[in-house]
């Protein structure tokens, strides 16, 4: 997967925006306090990092994808930023009063082995804040009817929301909260669902170029034939049909948040 966001992060920030909404629940979730330093796992070319440092948060961000370190680099001097996975965090015990991973543990190797790691340089009593989706979640997306296949691989990439809860309590976290996040209209992000109110988004080439599932996950026929569908569906006004069969309320992504809680 590092090849791959090697690959896709040339363009990454194109479409790829920290959203206002987003930015808003990391900064709720984290309760930052002014003189201590917090961290960013898998931040990409910096997006969401910079979106918090510039409300003054002090952040360093971690990425194992060196074309995407190196725009992170290139667009903030004032965040440190270092090479490193979520399994493999290049700091010291109790370095950080809060971390985030944002859209990225879909790619860690081994969640249960990320979490201990991110519990060592949390300090006490810090925060750990997680955007991610839940395999339920994803199967509720309408993107299953036109790309079935390259859905179904994104779900088998991502970990349940009960094996990330025992993750965190067997890492040592307590106080696990979840709140779901539905799309918005002016969602700025667009990752995998952004689309899912405006399915003409998925006609741009550039956008599903910065959403992995399309980039590394698609079936090139799959994609095309699906397109043709989706096009034909929208003009035929025969895509609302089909998106309603696809609500539910069960949230599009998902916050959860623990806390390194002592004593």
């Amino acid at each position: 997967m590092e090849a791959t966001y090697n690959t896709i992060g040339k363009g990454y920030n194109l479409t790829r925006k920290a959203d206002p909404y987003l930015v808003s629940r990391l900064l709720h979730f984290l309760q930052p306090e002014t003189g201590k330093r917090y961290l960013d796992i898998g931040c990409g070319t910096g997006n969401y990092t910079i979106a918090l440092s510039n409300h003054g948060v002090n952040f360093t961000g971690v990425e194992p994808s060196e074309i995407m370190l190196e725009a992170a680099q290139g667009r903030n001097k004032n965040v440190n930023w270092l090479p490193g996975t979520a399994e493999q965090i290049p700091a010291d015990d109790n370095s950080f009063a809060g971390v985030m991973a944002t859209l990225t543990i879909h790619h860690w190797k081994n969640i249960g082995l990320a979490f201990k790691e991110i519990y060592r340089v949390t300090e006490a009593n810090g925060k750990f804040v997680l955007f991610t989706a839940a395999p339920k979640q994803m199967q509720g997306y309408w993107l299953n009817h036109y790309f079935p296949n390259m859905l179904q691989s994104s779900i088998n990439q991502m970990p349940g929301v009960v094996a990330i809860e025992t993750g965190l309590r067997d890492a040592g976290f307590k106080n696990i909260t979840t709140e779901k996040y539905f799309i918005k209209d002016d969602l700025q992000d667009h990752f995998l669902y952004a689309g899912k109110l405006n399915p003409m988004l998925y006609l741009n080439e550039q956008i599903r170029t910065g959403i992995s599932s399309f980039a590394a996950l698609a079936n090139g026929k799959e994609v095309a034939d699906g397109l043709s569908k989706l096009q034909a569906d929208i003009n035929s006004g025969k895509f609302e049909s089909i998106k309603a069969k696809y609500e539910n309320d069960l949230g599009d992504y998902l916050f959860i948040a623990a806390e390194k809680s002592i004593g």
